[in-house]
């Protein structure tokens, strides 16, 4: 059958710029949908050299827009006024929550997708996360263990650009890394009493995708911490600065922004996917493309929704659906600051330029995964800051002396954040609303999401464990809190479309393709089967040019 395409890929963030990469440079000719405007590498990054004067409000933004367009973006740590217009508009794009169940929901509709404004927190899982599932009971086994996917976390690496330091920690394995970022002297401090005092602890600069040496055509990090304004020098992953350009060079690539897919359309009699109807958002025209394969990479939930929304005979319930799974099971992180230390003795000595990584402290507990007080464990990120003449908005003071003592640098506070697990659990699921529509006639998405009991424990845990730290260290702790931000807070949500052996409790396999649609594949974060506590960026990457490498096999077969 003739078809417009080989592939389509819908979504052009960290996983849709890496499917259509890898399967362009296989030969295929790939059409990328994404339903955000266009945004050209260094030519549209419209404040990233922008001074705070040259903001109507410095920098802070207008408070009356953000409480009425942007009331949970703005909730992000990434969000200022440099970099709202990297992020939707609430207001026209809504979902909606169960009561009593709020769930920060945050998005980048554009061409690069949230690769533009993530963290570049870059981890590998290991078995003690891809085992996590089978050995406690708690979620579906996964399909697939680390050895299944080491060489496509080198892949990845190799190709990005990740900068880290060897630990040699079975629970986090070490990658293929430029040369790691420095810790400051607070840091270097903390790192020294914490393994001192205890010694199964790690501390270690995180492992972030930003380059510390060139690489073809990017610019080494300048050390400037305002990545989310998007970065000309290259100097961080995004889909714009490395995935887009290596896809359009093959002459394979054709891109449609400004189109939302509306559903995947399915052939009852091929039982397979036949393409998808599409909706051009300033036209306003509706349009159907055919393919022989589809990769989703819309995003976790939204790969979920479009799913939901493509229903049919065959799957009234939602495409690939046969199981009931779909929707269920969505996890993010559970977070919280954990402790917030003073540090003293360290007024003398500071640190020039921005470094766009903190630190980060491993899993230590629970790594047998044979459970106790708690099931799986946590992490921490934070670091070490100093405060600057920013602390003048906090500090009583007036005259010439105060003005003299905020240009000079401030004391130091070292900072822990817990990352704790999230269990994959039934209640928690995404659903399509009953009665609500958006402005084109379409279900809204429903997000119905808690932590658990078990999440909570774990945080506790976390912040007694930061408070012993933070001790050791000799800080004086001023904060410490184990009650979990509202879900979403991680920005690490995953599932609603988990891998899985059985056909009958997962919906897609261990090469993310769907067990009912076999030319469907998920790679985006919507196909884990747990959370582990570490970013998970990296691992849909990896997932995704494995799932690529095996349809690309698969379609030269004739098997697709």
């Amino acid at each position: 059958m003739s078809t417009d395409f080989d592939i389509i890929v819908v979504g052009s963030g960290v996983t849709g710029g890496w499917a259509a990469k890898e399967l362009t440079q296989k030969g295929f000719k790939v059409l990328m949908i994404e339903r955000g405007r266009a945004i050209e590498h260094g030519v549209d990054y419209i404040t990233e050299t922008s001074a705070p004067w040259d903001l109507p409000f410095r920098g802070v933004g207008d408070p009356e827009l953000y409480a009425r367009d942007y009331p949970i973006q703005r909730e992000n740590r990434h969000f200022t006024e440099w970099t709202q217009n990297h992020f939707v508009k609430d207001s026209e794009n809504p979902y909606t929550t169960d009561d009593g169940k709020p769930f920060n929901w945050f998005r980048s509709y554009q061409l690069g997708g949230r690769s533009l404004v993530w963290g570049r927190q870059s981890y590998r899982w290991s078995d003690t996360d891809f085992a996590a599932n089978k050995a406690d009971g708690a979620g579906a086994d996964w399909p697939i263990r680390y050895a299944d996917l080491a060489r496509w976390y080198d892949h990845v690496e190799d190709f990005i650009g990740v900068s880290g330091q060897r630990e040699n920690l079975p629970q986090l394995p070490d990658g293929r890394f430029q040369p790691p970022m420095a810790l400051n002297v607070v840091e270097r401090h903390a790192k020294a009493a914490i393994e001192r005092r205890f010694p199964e602890r790690r501390l270690t600069v995180g492992r972030v995708a930003n380059l510390t040496e060139e690489k073809e055509g990017r610019s080494r990090c300048q050390y400037r911490s305002i990545c989310a304004r998007g970065c000309s020098y290259g100097a961080y992953f995004s889909t714009q600065s490395s995935t887009l350009p290596a896809a359009q060079a093959t002459g394979n690539l054709t891109v449609w922004t400004d189109t939302r897919v509306e559903s995947v359309d399915h052939d009852p009699g091929t039982r397979r996917a036949a393409g998808v109807s599409t909706l051009n958002m300033k036209t306003r025209e509706r349009k159907r493309v055919t393919a022989r394969t589809i990769f989703l990479n819309a995003g976790s939930f939204n790969s979920v929704h479009i799913l939901l929304r493509s229903r049919s005979e065959a799957f009234p319930n939602g495409l690939a659906n046969g199981s009931g799974v779909l929707g269920r099971y969505i996890m993010d992180h559970a977070t919280a600051l954990a402790g917030v230390g003073l540090v003293d003795g360290f007024e003398d000595r500071t640190t020039y330029g921005n470094r766009p990584t903190g630190i980060v402290i491993p899993r230590f507990k629970n790594l047998d995964n044979r459970g106790g007080p708690f099931l799986r464990g946590y992490s921490y990120q934070g670091g070490a800051v100093q405060s600057t003449y920013n602390r003048a908005k906090r500090e009583a003071g007036i005259g010439a002396d105060f003005k003299a003592r905020m240009r000079k640098p401030g004391g130091w506070r070292m900072v822990l954040v817990a990352f704790a697990e999230s269990l994959p659990r039934a209640e928690n699921r995404l659903s399509l609303h009953a009665s609500r529509q958006d402005a084109f006639g379409a279900p809204l998405l429903n997000i119905a999401m808690t932590h658990g009991e078990n999440e909570r424990k774990l945080l506790a845990d976390a912040a007694q464990e930061a408070r012993a730290m933070l001790e050791a260290v000799g800080a004086r702790v001023v904060v410490s809190m184990d009650t979990p931000n509202p879900p979403g807070s991680a920005i690490h949500e995953m599932g609603g479309a988990r891998m899985g052996r059985d056909p009958e409790t997962s919906v897609l396999n261990g090469w993310c393709q769907a067990h009912e649609v076999a030319n469907l594949f998920v790679t985006d974060g919507a196909a884990m089967a747990s959370s582990a506590c570490q970013n998970p960026s990296l691992t849909y990457m990896a997932l995704t040019a494995r799932a690529s490498d095996y349809a690309a096999t698969r379609l030269r077969d004739g098997a697709l």
